[in-house]
């Protein structure tokens, strides 16, 4: 008896634990998608400003002289952020790329000095880097203004179809999410069916059978759901190093907004599955608890 009461016990202990594990995976990646959700905007922003073009300056410029035009750029309200890079530093960067002294084995050095130009967001299009160009080459000191066209176009076109792909897959994991959820509850309360039962030939009211189980269920949506911003805070650490610009530790409003969803979600769709459970097996009689 004592070794059946023992093996009970732990089949319940592990119903419960597979069943949080379960939640605490898929309020993982729900978590994921809804901090690309509540980012797309800074996402979007954080891509556009990271396109640039470069403004090739003639060899006979001074250096005052683009450190005038750099100081005009900074003023203009399409410019981010610019960066002089004379001909000499253009050199060890290349020279630092291929590995050996090209310069000596041409005798001079054949690149120009350039200024690289960071956009605004708002500036980042094809429309708008057209209009800039050509004030750009009006400037005496500018040689050329060069920039990957067909990457400015293709991030353009693709940044909102991006939101919308991630809208519709985040509608389609939070679906996804709750049958695996629903699925996971009905297998645990399936295995409870008889003490269900069990308790109605006594008398017990439905709601009397319920509470416990909803009760239960919530506490598990609870602790799942705190795992979950647990690997979730985690996933944050390590990457803001790279993306601070966009997501980051110390963005408080969103860290409490996140987390509230993350709970709410845990803990409702718990409830409500649980309910749906355990109202199918109330309704059942004796002879059907067995197919």
């Amino acid at each position: 008896m004592k070794a059946e009461k023992r093996s009970t016990k732990w089949r319940l202990r592990s119903s419960y634990l597979s069943s949080i594990i379960s939640n605490v995976l898929v309020l993982f990646m729900l978590g994921i998608l809804l901090l690309l959700l509540l980012n797309a905007q800074k996402i979007s922003t954080y891509v556009k400003e990271n396109i640039g073009f470069s403004v090739i300056l003639h060899d006979d410029v001074r250096e005052v002289d683009a450190n005038f035009l750099r100081k005009t750029l900074d003023a203009s309200p399409y410019v981010r952020i610019t960066e002089y890079i004379s001909k000499e530093e253009a050199a060890e960067e290349l020279q630092e790329e291929l590995g050996e002294d090209f310069i000596g084995f041409l005798g001079y050095n054949p690149l120009s000095s350039s200024i690289e130009v960071k956009l605004k967001a708002s500036y980042a299009n094809p429309d708008s880097i057209r209009l800039i160009e050509d004030e750009l080459m009006a400037h005496r000191p500018v040689k050329e203004v060069f920039y990957q066209k067909s990457l400015v176009n293709l991030i353009n076109e693709n940044v909102q179809k991006i939101g919308a792909i991630i809208l519709l897959f985040s509608a389609l994991m939070l679906f996804v999410a709750i049958v695996l959820i629903n699925n996971t509850i009905r297998l645990s309360v399936y295995s409870k069916r008889f003490i269900i039962n069990t308790m109605k030939l006594v008398g017990a009211t439905w709601g009397f059978i319920r509470k416990p189980f909803l009760l239960k269920s919530m506490l598990h949506g609870f602790y799942a759901a705190l795992m979950a911003l647990v690997l979730l805070t985690g996933l944050i650490y390590l990457i803001q190093h790279e993306f601070y610009e966009v997501i980051n530790l110390g963005q408080i409003e969103l860290m409490v907004g996140m987390s509230g969803l993350i709970i709410i979600l845990g803990v409702v769709i718990n409830l409500i599955s649980t309910s749906l459970a355990v109202g199918k097996y109330l309704r059942l009689s004796s002879d059907e608890l067995y197919y």
